[in-house]
């Protein structure tokens, strides 16, 4: 079997078996890709440690991110592992494979008045009752008062709110569940769009959808408009005009922990099956405490 036939099968494993959310699956067939390229008219059973190594070398010489480079060897590792498994080769040669350390980038937070200012600014804007104005101000109501995942937010149904609780179930990564709850601005936020705005939207479409957020011909929202969106709104704010709807997520995270939440419960609320995956917040929490110190202190 040559590489592509094997990377196809690899990525049906990952979402059959291992149940890896689309975009990782996404990444890892992409990676097996290039490295299928680098590779050239070698068969599977011939790609031996040189020629991995010789592959990351050449993403390192284009420039590639360190975190790119990790992901690959990453992707290079589970898959020649599930090789060996499927006995596919006899000789799992990504064993010894060793990518550079990624180096520790703080995430991107807005600050808490920041948020507010915004957020006040929005909701101005959706009282004049435009349907797109009542939606985008909702959307990021609860991007930030949940902290979900943008793909979360857009795979929301309306069965999936509980508006009396202000919660909301959601689907995460590996196809796993979590309920997350929200605050009454968010509450009364989406109340306004549900009843105001989005049977206007839903009179557009040509299907009925059950999704919780609509694009404006009454589709379900997809990903891409929720970027542009939190670009447009978060950017002046932050100070970087590639911000994504993750920035909302992170400073989330981050200003639930300068207000006293403890990393456990945090961890819950962002669905990070790893509390070390969570933990990158109180770095940021620690470098903001520092931050004001030096500037507010006389000793400093």
């Amino acid at each position: 079997m040559d590489l592509d036939r094997a990377a196809d099968a690899f990525a049906r494993h990952l979402t059959q078996v291992r149940r890896l959310s689309p975009s990782t699956v996404r990444a890892y067939r992409a990676d097996l890709r290039d490295l299928a390229d680098a590779a050239g008219d070698r068969a599977l059973g011939d790609i031996d440690l040189e020629v991995l190594r010789d592959w990351l070398w050449r993403a390192t010489q284009r420039g590639d991110a360190r975190s790119t480079l990790a992901r690959r060897a990453a992707a290079a590792r589970s898959f020649f592992s599930w090789a060996k498994d499927e006995e596919l080769i006899g000789l799992d040669p990504a064993l010894r494979l060793v990518a550079p350390k990624r180096g520790r980038t703080l995430p991107a937070v807005a600050s808490k008045d920041g948020m507010r200012d915004l957020l006040d600014e929005r909701a101005r804007i959706a009282a004049d009752g435009d349907p797109v104005a009542l939606r985008d101000h909702a959307i990021l109501e609860m991007l930030y008062g949940t902290g979900m995942r943008v793909s979360e937010l857009c795979g929301t149904d309306l069965d999936d709110l509980d508006q009396d609780r202000s919660t909301a179930r959601v689907l995460g990564k590996g196809s796993k569940e979590r309920v997350v709850p929200y605050g009454r601005p968010a509450r009364d936020a989406v109340g306004a769009y549900l009843t105001r705005a989005r049977p206007v939207l839903a009179a557009r479409a040509t299907t009925a959808t059950p999704a919780v957020f609509l694009g404006v011909r009454g589709g379900r929202l997809g990903v891409r408009a929720v970027y542009s969106l939190v670009a447009e709104a978060l950017g002046p704010i932050i100070g970087a005009d590639a911000v994504g709807p993750h920035a909302l997520r992170h400073s989330a995270a981050t200003h639930l922990l300068d207000g006293g939440a403890d990393l456990r419960a945090v961890q819950e609320i962002l669905g990070h099956a790893s509390l070390g995956t969570t933990q990158i917040y109180t770095h940021v929490s620690s470098e903001r405490l520092t931050a004001t110190y030096r500037l507010a202190h006389p000793r400093a």
